[in-house]
C-alpha cells in the first residue's frame, strides 16, 4: 500500500519555524523534581526555580504513601465519569475536607485547574442567561477560554484597577446578573488581588465574585487555606488546585451547595471527565493532613520571596508588584529572556522563561518560583548568577 503523504507537514513546519524566529518555539525536556528544591535535569542536578511546587510536598513521603494506600485499597483507576459509575465515600468525604479547609458549605473535585476554569465558568453562565462578565486583564487563560466557550464578551479591567472595575459595573447596573472573575495570586506576575476591596465592590453592586485561588492555596490565608479565607463569606466561588502547593494533581471548586449541585448537572468539565484516580485522591487527602500544620514554612518562603525581591530591585530589574513566592524578572525582549534562562541551566539552576502569548509582548520574563525547601544561600546564588540588568 501506497503511503499517504502528510498534508500537514508543510503547514506545520512552516508554523513551527515562523515560532522559532522569533524566539517562540517550545520544546519538551525530561526533567524529574527532587528533594531539597532540586531538579535532575539534562543529567543534572540543578537547584529549581520553574516548578510550583512550594512547600515541597510533591516528594513528600506521607503523600506518597497516602497515595500507595488509596491505589491499593481502591484501585489504580475511576473507571468512568462519577455520574456513571457512582462515587465512591472516600470521596464524598474527601470533598466535604476540602469544603471545611475553604470555609464554604461544599465542594466539588475536579481534573486540573484549566479544565475547572474552561468548563465552571460556562456552567456558571448557563444559569445567568444575559449577565455581563468583567474580568482582570491578567486573568489565566483558562478563564478566558471558559469566558469564550460560553460565546460571552468579556469586560476586561486594566490590571488590579478595582476604581475601573467599580466604574464598568456601575455602566452595566441594569443587566440581569454580573460576574467578576480573578485571581488572588497572579500567576505571572506574583501580586495580589485585593479581595476585601473585591468583596465589598461585589456586594456593593449585586455581582458574583469567582476567584481563581491556585496559586494562594496551601501558601497564603489562615492555615494556608487561600485568601478568600480573608473575607469570609465574600467570595462566592473560589476554585483551586492540588498541584501546586499541595504536591499533587487535580481541582477542587468550593461553595455553596446549590452551586456543586448545579456543577453535577451542568458542568461538562465534570460529567464528561473520568474521574480523579485513587491514588492522586490520596495524595490530596495527605495533603490536607499536614498543610494547615506549615505556617513555619510558609513564612520562610514569604522571607525568600522578600530576599529575591530586594537581589532583583538591586541589580535594576522589574518584579511586577510580586509580593508573594512567584517573583517575576523581567527582561523585555523574548530571545534575551531565553538566552538568560540558557546561562542560568549552565550555571546549574532552571527558571522559566516566559514569552507571549503567555505574558503581553515586551514583557518577556523569568518567572521565579520559590519553594519552602530552598535556602537563602540558593536566593543568593541565583541573584548572583543572574547578574545585574543590561
Amino acid at each position: 500500500m501506497t503511503q499517504r503523504p502528510d498534508l500537514l507537514a508543510p503547514f506545520l513546519t512552516r508554523a513551527l519555524d515562523k515560532r522559532a524566529e522569533v524566539g517562540l518555539r517550545r520544546t519538551l525536556r525530561p526533567a524529574a523534581l527532587l528533594p531539597g528544591g532540586r531538579i535532575a535535569r539534562d543529567r543534572r542536578t540543578c537547584i529549581d526555580f520553574s516548578s510550583n511546587d512550594y512547600l515541597g510536598l510533591a516528594q513528600h513521603p506521607l503523600l506518597v504513601d497516602r497515595a500507595r494506600e488509596w491505589a491499593a485499597r481502591l484501585g489504580a483507576g475511576s473507571g468512568a465519569s462519577r455520574l456513571v459509575t457512582g462515587t465512591h465515600e472516600a470521596v464524598l468525604e474527601l470533598e466535604a475536607r476540602i469544603a471545611a479547609f475553604k470555609g464554604t458549605e461544599a465542594a466539588l473535585i475536579l481534573g486540573s485547574g484549566w479544565q475547572a476554569n474552561a468548563a465552571v465558568i460556562p456552567a456558571l453562565l448557563a444559569a445567568m442567561p444575559g449577565a455581563e462578565v468583567f474580568a482582570d486583564r491578567l486573568n489565566h487563560n483558562s478563564m478566558h477560554t471558559g469566558c469564550a466557550a460560553a460565546g460571552v464578551r468579556q469586560h476586561r479591567f486594566a490590571h488590579n484597577d478595582l476604581d475601573a472595575l467599580d466604574a464598568l459595573l456601575a455602566r452595566h447596573a441594569d443587566a440581569p446578573a454580573r460576574l467578576i472573575l480573578t485571581e488572588s495570586v497572579f500567576s505571572m506576575d506574583g501580586d495580589r488581588a485585593d479581595l476585601v476591596r473585591l468583596a465589598q465592590i461585589a456586594r456593593a453592586r449585586d455581582a458574583v465574585l469567582y476567584v481563581d485561588e491556585a496559586h494562594a492555596t496551601g501558601v497564603l490565608g489562615p492555615g494556608g487555606a487561600g485568601l478568600a479565607s480573608i473575607v469570609p463569606g465574600g467570595v462566592d466561588i473560589a476554585m483551586g488546585t492540588f498541584s501546586k502547593a499541595l504536591g499533587s494533581f487535580g481541582a477542587y471548586v468550593a461553595g455553596s451547595r446549590l452551586l456543586v449541585d448545579w456543577l453535577i448537572n451542568a458542568c461538562g468539565g465534570f460529567i464528561y471527565a473520568t474521574a480523579l484516580p485513587p491514588a492522586v485522591l490520596g495524595a490530596i487527602d495527605a495533603a490536607l493532613d499536614l498543610v494547615p500544620r506549615m505556617d513555619a514554612e510558609r513564612a520562610k518562603l514569604a522571607a525568600l520571596g522578600d530576599r529575591l525581591r530586594r537581589g532583583l530591585t538591586g541589580a535594576g530589574y522589574d518584579v511586577a508588584g510580586s509580593t508573594t513566592q512567584i517573583v517575576p524578572a523581567i527582561v523585555g525582549d523574548a530571545a534575551l529572556t531565553m538566552a538568560l534562562a540558557d546561562r542560568l541551566a549552565e550555571a546549574g539552576m532552571i527558571a522559566g522563561a516566559i514569552r507571549p502569548p503567555t505574558v503581553p509582548a515586551g514583557t518577556s520574563r523569568l518567572r521565579i518560583a520559590l519553594r519552602s525547601t530552598h535556602e537563602e544561600a540558593d536566593i543568593d546564588a541565583l541573584v548572583a548568577a543572574i547578574g545585574p540588568k543590561a
